[in-house]
C-alpha cells in the first residue's frame, strides 16, 4: 500500500482459499444495544472490532455502562441496567455507523435525561427524520444542533413518562432505512406498556428487520409481525448470559466473489446455511451465473465456473442490497447483461452507492446505464484504472475484485473499510501473493 493506494494482484490462475472473516457487523451492534438494555452480565463472543462497533462500544462507555474489552479474544462484557442508562446527561459520538445512530438516538429518547448524538460528517448526511418523529410523537424533545432532520441533535428522553395504562401506537415509514424499525424494536424493552409499530410504507419487511426480530426472541424479547404492525408486549425484557455472534456474511461475499470470477474454489470458515443474515441470498445469485455451493465442516464451499465464465443475470436486491457492489464487480466478466432492481434506497448509505457503481464502471471502460432503482451493466473488459471509493468500505472491498482479472486495478482509500472489516487489504495481500 503506498500513498494510500493499494494495488491489486492480477492471479493467473483459479484460486484455492480457506479464509475466515470477522464477526458481522449488524450483528454485534444489535447483541451490543440488547446487552447494554439487559439486566446483568451479558457476555458477546465472535464480536467485530471495526470503526463501527468501536463507535458503538465508546458510546455505551460514554453513557457510563461498564465494558470489558478483549479484541484478541473477540469478546465483549457488558453490564446491562434492565434498560436504565447509568447517566443523566452525556455526548456520544457515532462516527459513521447508522446502526449506532440509529439505535442509540432512539434509546436516549426512551431514558431520562438530556444528551448529545454527535457523528461524523458523511453520518451528518444520511436520513434520521423519520425516526426522529417518532420519538417525538412518543415524547421525546429532538433539538437538531446543525440540520433540521440530521445529526447532531440534543435529546431530552421521555424517562418513562409515556402513559402506563395503555400500548404505545406509532406510524413509521421505512423506505429510507430499515434501521429506523429496527431501532424502536430494539428499544421497545423500555417500553414497558408494550409497543406497536405500524409501518405505513410500501415495505413493511426486510432481511435485517428480520434479524432484529430473531436476536431479540433469542434473548427473550418476542416480536408478533401481522404483515403490518409490529408488536412487542407489555412487560418484555432481555436476558443476560452468553451470545455467540455470526461470521460476517458480508464481508465472507467478497471471497465467494473472487472464486466466482477465477473459476476457483473458497471455502468461509464457519459460514453455514444456518446463518441469519440476508446476504446468504448472495450465493443463491452465484449459482444462478454457474458456480456450484456445497457445505463443508469448515463452512460453505463455492466452486467457481470453468474459466471464471459468468452468466448475465437480472435480479432484485432488495433484501441483500450491500453485495451490490461486489455484484457489480463481476458483471462486466458475464456473457450477458447483469441488471440489478429494486435498489433506490443504497443511494442514501454511505455513499450515492448507484451513482458511485456507475461512475466507477465507466472510469473502467465498462458500458452501463443508471436508473433512479437500477443499474443494468453490459459485459467488457475493464481497463486499468484507480478506482475511487467514496469514503465507502463496500466500494472498496468490491472493487477490489476487478483486479484479480485485470492488471493495473487500484483503489483509492483502501482503509476506509476499517468501517466493517479492517485488515480486508491484508487478508487479500496474502491470499494473492502466497
Amino acid at each position: 500500500m503506498k500513498d494510500n493506494i493499494y494495488k491489486v494482484h492480477k492471479l493467473t490462475a483459479p484460486i484455492d482459499w480457506v479464509v475466515e472473516v470477522p464477526g458481522s457487523k449488524s450483528m454485534t451492534n444489535r447483541a451490543l444495544l440488547m446487552a447494554a438494555l439487559a439486566d446483568g452480565t451479558t457476555t458477546l463472543k465472535g464480536v467485530l472490532f471495526s470503526d463501527d462497533s468501536r463507535n458503538f462500544l465508546g458510546s455505551l462507555q460514554s453513557l457510563g455502562f461498564q465494558v470489558g474489552i478483549d479484541e484478541a479474544a473477540k469478546i465483549v462484557t457488558v453490564e446491562g441496567l434492565n434498560g436504565r442508562i447509568p447517566v443523566m446527561e452525556g455526548e456520544i459520538y457515532v462516527g459513521s455507523a447508522g446502526t449506532a445512530a440509529r439505535f442509540l438516538t432512539a434509546m436516549l429518547a426512551m431514558a431520562e435525561g438530556t444528551f448529545v448524538v454527535n457523528a461524523s460528517e458523511q453520518m451528518k448526511k444520511r436520513p434520521m427524520k423519520p425516526l426522529f418523529e417518532v420519538l417525538e410523537s412518543m415524547g421525546a424533545k429532538i433539538t437538531c444542533l446543525e440540520r433540521q432532520g440530521f445529526l447532531p441533535v440534543r435529546i431530552r428522553g421521555i424517562g418513562g413518562r409515556l402513559p402506563a395504562h395503555k400500548m404505545c401506537q406509532v406510524k413509521l415509514d421505512i423506505s429510507e432505512s430499515t434501521q429506523f424499525l429496527s431501532a424502536l424494536m430494539l428499544i421497545s424493552p423500555m417500553v414497558k406498556q408494550g409497543l406497536r409499530i405500524e409501518v405505513t410504507s410500501e415495505r413493511k419487511d426486510g432481511a435485517y428487520i428480520r434479524i432484529t426480530r430473531k436476536m431479540m426472541e433469542q434473548l427473550g424479547a418476542a416480536v408478533d409481525f401481522d404483515g403490518i404492525n409490529y408488536t412487542m408486549q407489555s412487560g418484555i425484557a432481555y436476558r443476560s448470559g452468553c451470545y455467540q455472534i455470526e461470521p460476517d456474511v458480508s464481508a465472507a461475499c467478497y471471497f465467494y466473489a473472487a472464486a466466482a470470477l477465477t473459476g476457483g474454489r473458497v471455502v468461509v470458515r464457519h459460514v453455514t446455511r444456518e446463518c441469519m443474515q440476508g446476504d446468504l441470498k448472495f450465493l443463491g445469485l452465484l449459482v444462478q451465473m454457474g458456480c456450484m455451493v456445497s457445505d463443508t465442516p469448515e463452512g460453505i464451499e463455492l466452486q467457481g465456473a470453468a474459466d471464471g465464465r459468468l452468466k448475465g443475470v437480472t435480479v432484485d436486491m432488495k433484501d441483500f442490497s450491500d453485495q451490490t457492489m461486489t455484484l457489480a464487480a463481476l458483471a462486466p466478466f458475464a456473457d450477458g447483461d447483469v441488471r440489478i432492481e429494486n435498489i433506490g434506497h443504497i443511494r442514501l448509505q454511505e455513499s450515492d452507492r448507484i451513482h458511485a457503481i456507475v461512475t466507477e464502471l465507466v472510469r473502467l471502460g465498462v458500458s452501463c446505464e443508471e436508473k433512479s432503482d437500477a443499474i443494468t451493466i453490459h459485459p467488457g473488459i475493464p481497463k486499468p484504472a484507480v478506482v475511487q471509493t467514496y469514503e465507502d468500505h463496500r466500494m472498496a472491498m468490491a472493487f477490489a475484485l476487478v483486479g484479480l482479472r485485470v492488471e493495473g486495478i487500484e483503489i483509492a482509500d483502501p482503509m476506509c473499510c476499517r468501517k466493517t472489516f479492517e485488515d480486508y487489504f491484508e487478508v487479500l495481500e496474502r491470499l494473492t501473493t502466497k
